[in-house]
C-alpha cells in the first residue's frame, strides 16, 4: 500500500511539471507570436510614410534652396515676398540667374534691389524671369525652331524674352537687348521646372 501511494504522488508530480512546462512553453510561443504580429504591422504602417517621403519632390524654391548657386536668387524671391506665389500650384517655368550672373550686375545693384524700398522693381525683375506653364528644354527649342529660329515668350512680369538658337545654346535676349544663355536646363520640381541663367535679364 504504501508502495503504491509513493508511485502515485511520483506519477502526479512528473504530470504537474510537464503541464507547468507545456504552460510556460505555449506563454512564450503566444508572446514572440504577439511580438512578430505587431512589428509586421508596424512595418506596414511604417512603409508607406517612407515611400512618401522619398518620392517626394521639392517647389521651385526649395529646389533653389538646396542649391548653393542660387543662394542670391532665393535671398531676392524673399525680400520680394514671392516664396509663397512660387511654392504655389503652377506649374512654372523658371529662368533662374545664377549667383555669377547676379555678380555681373553693377556694384550695389543687388544691394539697393534687396531693400524693403525697392520691392516693387525686384519683384518686376524676378517675375520677369518667370513663364506660366511648364516647359522643358525640348519644347523650347521646338517652339524656336517651329518659328523659324525666333520664339517670343511672354513672362508672369508682362515683358517679353527672345528665344534664339546660337552654337547648340538657347540664348534669351531681354527687352533692353541683353542676352543671356541657358547653362543648365530641366531641373525638376513639383510645380515646375527651372532653367539655370548666367546672366540676368531686365526688364524695360
Amino acid at each position: 500500500m504504501v508502495y503504491f501511494c509513493t508511485k502515485l504522488k511520483l506519477y502526479i508530480k512528473m504530470k504537474t511539471r510537464k503541464l507547468f512546462t507545456t504552460a510556460m512553453l505555449c506563454s512564450v510561443l503566444f508572446a514572440f507570436a504577439s511580438v512578430a504580429h505587431t512589428n509586421d504591422k508596424l512595418q506596414t504602417e511604417t512603409d508607406p510614410l517612407e515611400e512618401k517621403v522619398v518620392t517626394q519632390t521639392a517647389t521651385i524654391v526649395g529646389v533653389a534652396a538646396g542649391n548653393e548657386n542660387f543662394t542670391t536668387l532665393v535671398a531676392a524671391v524673399k525680400a520680394a515676398g514671392l516664396v509663397e506665389t512660387l511654392n504655389g500650384n503652377g506649374p512654372f517655368t523658371v529662368f533662374a540667374p545664377l549667383n555669377s550672373a547676379f555678380d555681373k550686375l553693377p556694384e550695389g545693384t543687388v544691394k539697393g534691389l534687396l531693400k524693403p524700398e525697392s520691392k516693387k522693381a525686384l519683384t518686376a525683375l524676378l517675375t520677369y524671369h518667370v513663364v506660366a506653364g511648364e516647359f522643358k528644354a525640348a519644347d523650347v527649342l521646338k517652339a524656336i525652331k517651329d518659328n523659324k529660329g525666333s520664339f517670343n515668350i511672354t513672362t508672369v512680369q508682362g515683358g517679353q524674352l527672345t528665344a534664339t538658337l546660337s552654337g547648340g545654346n538657347v540664348i534669351l535676349t531681354d527687352e533692353k537687348g541683353n542676352a543671356s544663355k541657358v547653362v543648365l536646363t530641366d531641373v525638376a520640381a513639383s510645380n515646375g521646372v527651372i532653367h539655370a541663367i548666367d546672366s540676368v535679364v531686365m526688364p524695360k
